[in-house]
């Protein structure tokens, strides 16, 4: 997983990410993979308070990184249907692993 240690406490991997209508939500990194020659991000909704996430339709969000034109990493969607579904389910299949191993 994503998470870093520091100091032995558990701190996440923040992203802001600003959607088409500019509005800005933040969001934590919980898994990221390579494939295709390609990277993706598999993120989730943060919540600096635990109780906030309780309404949270717990939706993951899959990102792939690309290169702007300035030579910077940026997060994009997934326009090719097919592509997004293929690397989701290898999220999923990832995230299903890892909490079966924690039964």
């Amino acid at each position: 997983m994503a998470d870093k240690f520091d100091n032995n406490e558990m701190a996440a991997d923040l992203y802001t990410l600003v959607d088409e209508e500019g509005v800005e939500q933040v969001f934590e990194m919980i898994d990221e993979l390579d494939a295709d020659d390609e990277h993706y991000y598999a993120l989730v909704p943060y919540y600096e308070e635990p109780g906030e996430g309780l309404e949270d339709d717990g939706e993951l969000v899959i990102l792939k990184s690309e290169t702007d034109e300035k030579g910077e990493e940026v997060l994009a969607s997934i326009d090719d249907d097919e592509e997004y579904e293929r690397i989701g389910n290898m999220f999923l299949e990832r995230l299903n692993e890892v909490f079966e191993d924690e039964d």
